[in-house]
This record gives structure tokens, C-alpha cells and sequence, in this order.
């Protein structure tokens, strides 16, 4: 778009309210896949849930996250690896093992996050008593603790001013009145009003 054109625009965005309505942002699952190893599996890849890389016998972590959507739900697999055990003379005695996992959720937004819903936490390929708390453990954790905080980010995003130094913006009423999760995509719908002064 050309300098005139720019400037016209703002020109006539200024100092006048402007509502935008039901704008729809696609985060396709390779994004979103790219977005969740960068923001939370930031540990040499990994995401510890319990303990840390220095806990050798005490530990729990997943890595190599894969997103994808089936069925109006997220679906993540991810690996899990974790130990509960005790340090007996150097050797770690206990529970232990590494299997893949299977997490599905409804993602939602709810106080300027977005969160997950219905979570559910499996294990295709094994199955026992410590695999079926660590899905169980997982699950809880994930339903409680996971918050993703989208109305920041659309605040900070959308109030840059870039290369339009000269035009202050602010942005009113941020809402998500819907959320779904397509073959290919996470789709939001977002409505705000932004006011160009």
C-alpha cells in the first residue's frame, strides 16, 4: 500500500472509535506446534512437570509435542519420561518409565486466557498403575494450570504502534466469543474495538 494511502487510512481512523467485528485468527497446527516448543518445552525441548534435569531420581517431563484437531477438540502427543524414585547409595529405586501420551481439550477463553477444558490424558501403546496416575496427574494439572494469556498479547500487538509512530492506539472491549478447532487450524474469533488517536 503506498504512503498516501497509509496515511489516509489513519487519517481517517483518528480520533474515531472503530469496531471490528468477529475478526478470525488461524493458527495453523505447525504455528501453534512452533508457538507451544517455543513458550513452554524450553528446557533443551522439554516441559518438566515435576522436578528438574538436576533431580535424577524425581522427575517428570514430555518433549517433542505434535498438535493436530479431530473431532471440535485439540489433540497433542507428546513423550512422556518421569521417575519417582529414591537415591539409594547413587541408584534410583522406584517407579519409573517413558511411554507416549495422548492429550484432548476444548480450548477456551476465560479471564483474557485462553485455557483448556474436558481435558483428557491417555496412553495408547502401555498401561499400569504408574502410567495411569501420570495420565491421571497430567490431566489435572493441565486443566488447572494451563493459560495461555491472549488478551496481553493482543493488546501489546495490536497498540504498536510500528512504523505509524505518530498515531497512539488503544484497544477497548477485547472479547473471544468463539473458538473451534478445524482439520488444519485453531480458529478465534475476535472482537475489540480499536481507537486510532
Amino acid at each position: 500500500m503506498s504512503k498516501w494511502r497509509i496515511a489516509l487510512v489513519m487519517v481517517l481512523n483518528a480520533g474515531v472509535a472503530r469496531r471490528a467485528s468477529a475478526v478470525e485468527l488461524r493458527l495453523q497446527f505447525g504455528a501453534l506446534e512452533r508457538m507451544l516448543t517455543e513458550q513452554a518445552f524450553t528446557q533443551e525441548g522439554r516441559r518438566y512437570v515435576h522436578g528438574s534435569r538436576s533431580t535424577k531420581c524425581d522427575f517428570a517431563y514430555l518433549e517433542r509435542p505434535q498438535v493436530r484437531g479431530g473431532d471440535g477438540k485439540l489433540r497433542i502427543t507428546a513423550h512422556f519420561s518421569g521417575r519417582k524414585a529414591l537415591n539409594v547409595i547413587g541408584q534410583c529405586v522406584g517407579l519409573g518409565d517413558a511411554f507416549d501420551v495422548v492429550i484432548t481439550a476444548i480450548p477456551q477463553y476465560k479471564n483474557g486466557n485462553i485455557g483448556l477444558q474436558e481435558v483428557k490424558v491417555t496412553s495408547p501403546a502401555k498401561s499400569g498403575y504408574y502410567i495411569r496416575k501420570v495420565c491421571e496427574a497430567l490431566q489435572a494439572s493441565l486443566a488447572r494450570d494451563f493459560r495461555y494469556p491472549l488478551d496481553a498479547d493482543a493488546h501489546r500487538i495490536l497498540e504498536d504502534p510500528g512504523s505509524q509512530r505518530g498515531y497512539q492506539r488503544e484497544v477497548k472491549n477485547f472479547r473471544v466469543p468463539e473458538i473451534r478447532v478445524t482439520g488444519d487450524a485453531l480458529v478465534l474469533s475476535l472482537d475489540f474495538e480499536l481507537t486510532v488517536k
